[in-house]
């Protein structure tokens, strides 16, 4: 993990994370009865606040992995685990755990599927550089996530770290021949791109951005493109 200051606020950082994976779907504390974490649970059922207001927390290995599953449950093909009884967690015996599913996790081919997965669908399927929305007949999408920047860089496999981009798109901006600016205005390598590319590109020549800002483009990824990728 890497310290970086903003220079916005003092005494600020970003807290660079290697190898970030978005859950697929957010997941709370509690649903319903079922905690995830059994210490945020009082014997009276209420919330432990105490417990919950730590920011740091050890947890089982069993709770971590529920939780894992409850986040990928879009990508593993299933729905979130059936919450068994409070009685049952505690009788449980203490058995020795494996860990599929964090072998999964860490695994190329799930990391792509689930990045693509959560960038498609924070840009609602569409092309956040020519707003084009096209699914074929079997209801898939033809928008592509990019990395903006790149794995091989390490970057990381984070919604912030991607774009929703058409195929041709995709292809310009892995190659450096149109980024991002820091106001999302998209930018054009001078003598790069031909006349018919540019009509494809944004009227406003803004991309589109997803509905939820904590999915906007991550600042720090838009300069790494722009300084090691853009040929601008």
């Amino acid at each position: 993990m890497n310290l970086i200051e903003d220079k916005n606020k003092a005494d600020h950082y970003y807290a660079l994370v290697d190898d970030y994976l978005d859950f697929d779907r957010p997941v709370p504390f509690a649903e319903g009865s079922h905690y995830y974490e059994s210490a945020l649970r009082k014997s009276d059922g209420s919330t432990n606040k105490g417990a919950f207001g730590r920011a740091v927390r050890l947890i089982p290995d069993t709770e971590f992995d529920q939780i894992l599953k409850a986040g990928f449950a879009p990508i593993l093909g299933e729905g979130p685990p059936r919450h068994q009884s409070r009685q049952f967690e505690i009788s449980e015996p203490n058995t020795p755990f494996e860990r599929p599913i964090i072998e999964m996790t860490i695994s190329r081919p799930f990391r792509e599927k689930s990045f693509m997965y959560n960038v498609r669908a924070a840009y609602e399927n569409r092309c956040a550089m020519t707003g084009l929305r096209l699914i074929n007949g079997g209801g898939r999408p033809e928008v592509q996530a990019a990395h903006i920047q790149p794995v091989a860089e390490k970057g990381p496999d984070s919604v912030r770290n991607g774009l929703a981009l058409s195929g041709t798109v995709h292809w310009m901006f892995d190659r450096g021949l149109v980024s991002i600016g820091d106001d999302y205005k998209i930018l054009t390598a001078e003598n790069h791109v031909p006349g018919d590319a540019l009509r494809l590109l944004n009227q406003s020549r803004t991309i589109n951005l997803p509905n939820d800002p904590a999915f906007y483009p991550n600042a720090l990824f838009l300069k790494f493109h722009r300084d090691k990728i853009f040929k601008g």
